[in-house]
């Protein structure tokens, strides 16, 4: 049994880039990438640093991976597209040998400029990290057409737009019509607004402007059924990236072109909030186009465009509406969602336990879709739900020893994760992986005028520039009960501390400014203390912590069980693990060890006493996180389960009475 036995933390601190192509140790600010309708602001990676081995190692594994790559292979296929010389490199294998070929260069862009952000690499890698990525923007600049349009997808013919063509055409096959080449353009796009975000490498914002441009010409010659048909296959988050496009770049043709791929139809639908509305939709192709929903609003509302003033109200009701859809009814214990891709009817979560749940783009996308919300509304439950996908599902997603990622995470009792090969794979997960890894911790500090935000509970320090002010976290949370807050300032300053108060806490929290107890307001879910701080004030925040368990809406005593915010699944060993293929050579468990998951109950114990007060069934081992479950007729060992990597196991499990 290969466990990870390390603490929730690393160090993760970034740089932004001011100038055109600065040096590494000339780094000192970024581009704004605010938007005019959030009343919370959430802070940069630039600004943050993180403690501990766990995510330091989780950083250190997608360096090295970013920078193993050739770079000639990266961009084969751009320069096939143009007739470009291709200097005999060979185009990396997998799905970027296909028809989808260039969407993970967008990942890896982007992963490239979030990694050059962060202060947790070294100078030296962080040099080699900045080459790269110029090296690879300044290729795709020379296979831009005059037109705007580049591609990277599988060269076919020098009619590069055949895809787009055909799309409007209804025509998906994907190996030899179109392979979702919005969804791909999406990625591009993306990776280009990220560098020019990060990194202030002007290049990147050319390129992007231009192919914006190309955008804007093209869905402008769309007739209404045209625009229908193109709609109705996946497009990623082209109104999401075109909306980001717009907000630095001004131009009135970017956030047209964007509102091109706002799906209307679908988002008066979702606003009925009927049921069954995502029945059998594809998560991954749905999520993005909320999140493009939200940030129309964000981008838009108020403005006039086009000669209109945007009203963009509907968009944000449609987001919120969405997202606790998918929270109410298609959601597991780690916060993801699906199975076999899909949405399917609600609350069939039980029923839909397989090999094949919870991709893990999906939960890349909805945590972006919570932080845009949390920011437009301040509702503590989305912070509620960042805190429990980040920890059960993404800092499960990586192989520690690898650095691979998955694509699929089981639900059902018995299967093991499989992960990602380096060069020979290539899926969507491979490239959200790639970025999940890169912007660890980007969801725990939040501003908002004169208060911070502390929404997670991991060891940590964030520069608040704006009131002078370094705030460092420092706790083993779970493993105790307590969180320290330090201030440094150069001066006292005054602001509320915002300390998130979380739905797994078992008791109000208790609190202490420089050793001595203080009482606290509680608004909307958080415990605030507003006062003028001093240099090296100290602020300890304990909560109380315990076992809570989650049962499915279709399953009463089908639970799972968390201790404080982790997710716990029994330990099953590493027998038999065999593995097979799926869809387009994504790798899954071949099946399972158990024939099924009961956990048949000692006489006299009911399911209900087991789920209202689970503290009485678990036996702490240690002084870590591994627990015995003691009161059923098998022995199972319970850990979290961001650190299972290699061992099959069991996060819910059907509680059976003695007969």
């Amino acid at each position: 049994m290969k466990i990870l036995k390390r603490g929730l933390s690393l160090v993760l601190a970034g740089l932004i880039l001011t100038s055109c192509s600065p040096t590494p140790s000339t780094v000192t600010g970024g581009t704004d990438m605010s938007y005019a309708n959030t009343i919370i602001s959430d802070f940069n990676i630039s600004e943050l640093e993180m403690d501990g081995a766990f995510f330091e190692n989780a950083l250190d594994k997608e360096i090295d991976y970013l920078l193993s790559f050739d770079v000639d292979r990266l961009v084969y296929n751009f320069r096939k597209n143009v007739g470009a010389d291709t200097k005999g490199a060979e185009p990396y294998a997998g799905w970027e040998s296909h028809l989808i070929g260039g969407h993970t260069v967008g990942h890896y862009l982007t992963a490239l400029a979030q990694a050059y952000a962060s202060g947790s690499v070294s100078q030296s890698d962080k040099k080699k990290v900045y080459d790269m990525l110029t090296t690879v923007i300044d290729e795709l600049a020379l296979c831009q057409r005059d037109n705007g349009f580049l591609w990277g997808g599988k060269f076919v013919e020098l009619n590069t737009e055949f895809q787009f063509d055909n799309v409007e055409k209804g025509k998906s096959d994907l190996f030899n019509e179109a392979w979702v080449p919005w969804y791909t353009m999406h990625k591009i796009l993306e990776g280009l607004v990220a560098t020019y975000k990060y990194t202030g490498y002007e290049p990147a914002l050319t390129i992007a402007s231009n192919l914006g441009d190309w955008v804007y010409k093209r869905t402008s010659s769309w007739d209404e059924q045209t625009h229908r048909t193109v709609l109705s296959i996946e497009y990623g988050g082209m109104n999401d990236v075109m909306y980001d496009l717009y907000n630095i770049t001004g131009n009135e043709k970017h956030a047209i072109a964007a509102h091109a791929f706002d799906e209307d139809a679908l988002f008066e639908l979702i606003r009925t909030d009927g049921v069954n509305v995502l029945n059998n939709r594809h998560a991954n192709t749905t999520i993005p186009k909320i999140i493009g929903a939200i940030k129309r609003y964000e981008v838009c509302h108020g403005k006039k465009i086009d000669g209109k003033v945007v009203d963009a109200t509907e968009y944000l009701e449609t987001a919120e509406i969405f997202w606790q859809m998918v929270l109410d009814h298609h959601t597991y214990a780690t916060g993801a969602n699906s199975e076999w891709e899909h949405f399917g009817a609600d609350d069939v979560l039980n029923r839909e336990r397989t090999n094949c749940n919870c991709e893990t783009c999906n939960v890349y996308n909805m945590l972006k879709l919570s932080k845009e919300l949390f920011k437009v509304t301040g509702d503590k439950k989305y912070a509620d739900y960042m805190e429990n996908a980040f920890i059960n599902d993404i800092m499960a997603s990586q192989n520690p020893e690898t650095g691979m990622t998955t694509y699929f995470q089981s639900m059902a009792t018995g299967y093991f994760k499989t992960f990602s090969t380096p060069y020979d794979s290539f899926w969507c997960c491979t490239g959200s992986g790639m970025e999940n890894m890169t912007k660890l911790g980007d969801m725990i500090y939040f501003s908002e005028g004169d208060s911070l935000y502390v929404n997670m509970f991991l060891a940590s320090n964030i520069e608040w520039d704006d009131k002078g002010v370094r705030i460092t976290q420092t706790t083993n949370l779970p493993i105790t009960d307590t969180t320290n807050i330090s201030v440094k300032t150069d001066a006292p300053v005054s602001f509320s501390l915002k300390i998130r108060i979380p739905n797994w806490a078992k008791g109000d929290l208790a609190i202490k400014v420089n050793g001595e107890a203080v009482s606290y307001e509680t608004v909307n879910g958080y415990a605030v203390i507003t006062r003028e701080w001093a240099n090296k004030d100290s602020v300890d925040v304990t909560i109380p912590l315990g076992f809570t368990t989650y049962n499915m809406v279709d399953g009463l005593n089908t639970v799972a069980f968390k201790y404080g915010p982790v997710l716990l699944a029994a330990d099953l060993g590493n027998e038999n693990m065999k593995t097979t293929y799926t869809g387009m050579s994504v790798l899954i468990p071949e099946s399972s060890i158990l024939v099924n998951d009961h956990l048949v109950l000692n006489e006299g114990i009911t399911g209900k006493d087991v789920r209202t007060n689970p503290d009485a069934y678990f036996e702490r081992v240690g002084d870590g996180l591994e627990f015995k479950f003691t009161p059923a007729d098998r022995e199972l060992t319970f850990i979290p389960y961001y650190q299972i990597y290699d061992v099959r196991y069991g996060i819910y499990w059907s509680l059976k009475e003695a007969e």
